[in-house]
Formats: C-alpha cells, structure tokens, sequence
C-alpha cells in the first residue's frame, strides 16, 4: 500500500512539474490582430521578373539534418557525408539545418549561418537564415496565435529571413491562425506525402505574402523515400557553376539576394527506382524544369515548361482553380479584377509537382512588393492579464508541487 502511494505521489509530482514547464514558458505578448485584407492595387507583382536567359536554376535543399556533437542525434550521417550523398542527385546548395544548432559547413566558401529553431511539443519549427547566434527561448506548447507570432518577431530581430517548416505538421497551426500570422518570409511546401498547400492559400488570401521552399527535412539519407524528395530550383548567376560546377560555389549574398527577390520555384519529386540506387540517380540528373515564367502584357501570366505536363493549375484566393490546361507544356492565365494573386502548379506525368512563387496585386507607386514585414500592434490590458493568468498558474502549481513532497 506505501508503495502504491509513493508511486501515486511521484508520478503526481512529475505531472505538475511538466505542467508547470509548460507554464513558465508560455509568457508572451497578446496581439490586436489585423482583420484580414486581400492584396489590392492596379500593379501585379511578378517574382520572375529578373530572371535571365544566361542564369542557371540551382537546385538547392535548405531542410536538412546531420549528425551533431552530443547524444542527440537526428541523423547518423556526417555534414561531408550528407553533402556527398546530395551531390550525387545534382544538388547544387546544400545547408544544415539542425535543431538550435548553427552547423559549419564543410565547404568554406558557403558562408550561410542556418538553424531551425523550436523544441516545443506542436512542431512549430522555423527555419533562420543568417542568425549568428541561437535563439534558446522556445513555448514548450504554442497554442495562441499571439505566441507564434511573437517567436516570429523574436527570430526577424536575429536573422535575414524567417521560413515556417512544414505547416501541414503542426498541429493547431491551422488556417484561422495563418490569416493572421505576419512577419515571415518564407513557408515550406509540399510536407510529408500530400500535394495540398491549402495552407499557404489561406495565408496568401489573408493579404500575408511569403514565397515558397520545399525541403527534405532530412533525417535518414540511407533511405531512398527520404532524399531527393524535395527541393527549391533557385535563378543563379551561370558564372559560378561554369567555373565550379558541383561545388557550394554561391555566397550566401546571391543567395539572400535570391531568395529576397522571389526567382526560385518549389518542387516535389518521386522516389526514383523505390530503393534502386543508380535509377534514381539517374532519373535525378533530368528533371523536368520551367523553361520560361512570368507576366507579360500587364495581367497576363504565363509558364513554359520543359517537357509536357500532365496539367497546369492556376490557383487563386481561398485555393480555387481558376485555369486548368491539360497535357502541355504552354500555358497562359489572365488575372481578374477579383484574383487578389495567382500561383501555378504543374503535375507532371513522372510524378514530380512545380509550384511557382505567387504573382500578387499591390501598389507600385507606394511600395515594390506585396510583402508587409510589419508586426500585429500589442495590446497592453490583455498582454498584463494573459501573464498574470500564468503567474497565478505557476504559483498555484508550485504551491501543490510542494505539499505532495512534503506528504
């Protein structure tokens, strides 16, 4: 009977010490949301409006994981071996993302600092580019829109660009709470086996505009269906993969510059030969591609692909279809006063999906483009109250925490 009760009070004891971890980490301020405001204005933003016929589209992988100093460990595989495995599928940029932890590269000439910051219980996982240092603060379980919306504020004073990882896995990151998150620049397509990006639409609907990765998330190299699954074909200088082709050649200066201005597309591929190496090897090393993309004649929004696609889609506010050409490599969309943006998906019949930037409507005479990096006004009265809520929770938590050891 004593040692029912003893193992009674402990787990109790274990309980309440969890909760109150998750207590003391939820402070945060409370933001007056913004009601959302679909993108307006005569002008139609284009991301591919510097892309030139003398650039190269480098395939790059931004997710990925590598083995790291210390127990935990998410991947068995070394940052030289990881990036030699990459090379063989025609990865041109290759960064290391681990959790909290800036990773050196193992060639110096690419210089970019990348984390993927968050350890919480939800998977709310962002991606920095050029932090210098870790951010250690982290909401053990983010369930406010108020919360992530500050750990976004917190990571832009630190980084060039914040990126929200694999929305479609984060729990309670739902379309409500992505009509009103504002602040990022970047959010990762395409996470785990569906094509639905209804997420980023809701987003885009919303009036917040950011453009579109897709990355492996890498954790397992040594499994066909984990890499060379996912990837972001960037508009790069030609000079640098002339000269070095197969190296980490970019500085991260072009790549921020890149990445900034929109001239990259996302992509989603097949497992190549299902497990057989040199198929997918193979296969890697031609992959359709856009030959040509952009707006033309004001409103008229086009695509040129490198082979034959299965369909194209055009996709609008709240993720309506509002084109749909089939079997072609051509295709051509004329924005309506009613689209507030426009971006294509081609479903190519080897399986591999592209996903282009979105083309946006904004005022040109009062800004160059339709991204609002502003943050959500604070509200005083409820940010005071919010906190006072999880003080008194605390010490209630303490308070009980205390008597069991005491028993």
């Amino acid at each position: 009977m004593r040692t029912a009760k003893i193992a009674v009070k402990s787990v109790s004891v274990l309980l309440l010490t969890a909760l109150l971890a998750i207590v003391i980490t939820s402070p945060s301020p409370i933001y007056r949301f913004e009601k959302p405001s679909p993108f307006t204005g005569k002008d139609i933003f284009d991301p591919y409006s510097n892309v030139l016929p003398d650039t190269k589209w480098a395939r790059a992988n931004f997710h990925t994981h590598t083995r790291v100093e210390g127990l935990l460990n998410e991947c068995d595989y070394t940052p030289e071996q990881t990036l030699a495995e990459y090379r063989r599928y025609g990865y041109d940029i290759v960064a290391f993302s681990n959790h909290n932890l800036i990773t050196p590269h193992p060639e110096s000439t690419f210089d970019v600092s990348l984390y993927e910051h968050g350890y919480g219980l939800l998977k709310y996982h962002k991606l920095t580019f050029g932090s210098k240092t870790t951010f250690g603060f982290d909401h053990l379980l983010p369930i406010f829109a108020s919360q992530k919306q500050w750990q976004i504020a917190l990571l832009k004073q630190r980084s060039d660009l914040v990126q929200l990882n694999h929305p479609l896995r984060t729990p309670t990151l739902n379309a409500e709470q992505l009509a009103l998150l504002s602040g990022y620049d970047l959010i990762e397509l395409d996470s785990g086996k569906s094509t639905d990006n209804s997420y980023w639409d809701s987003a885009l609907s919303a009036g917040h505009y950011s453009f579109a990765t897709a990355g492996d998330d890498l954790h397992k190299p040594q499994r066909s269906s984990a890499i060379a699954r996912r990837c972001t074909m960037l508009n790069m200088p030609l000079t640098h993969y002339s000269e070095y082709l197969g190296t980490e050649s970019a500085t991260y200066n072009e790549l921020l510059a890149t990445l900034r201005s929109g001239a990259f597309y996302a992509m989603r591929l097949p497992d190549y030969g299902e497990g057989d190496w040199t198929i997918k090897e193979k296969r890697n090393a031609s992959i359709p591609h856009i030959a040509d993309i952009g707006l033309r004649s004001g409103d008229n929004i086009y695509i040129r692909l490198s082979e034959v696609a299965d369909s194209i889609r055009f996709t609008s506010d709240r993720g309506h279809t509002v084109a749909l050409i089939t079997n072609d490599s051509i295709a051509s969309y004329t924005m309506q006063a009613k689209d507030s943006y426009v971006r294509i998906t081609a479903f190519m019949p080897g399986g591999e999906v592209i996903y282009s930037n979105p083309f946006a409507r904004y005022d040109a005479i009062s800004t160059d483009t339709p991204f609002d990096s502003s943050i959500p006004k604070i509200s005083i009265p409820l940010t005071i109250l919010f906190n006072a809520i999880l003080l008194l929770i605390a010490g209630l938590l303490v308070k009980a925490i205390y008597k069991l050891i005491r028993l």
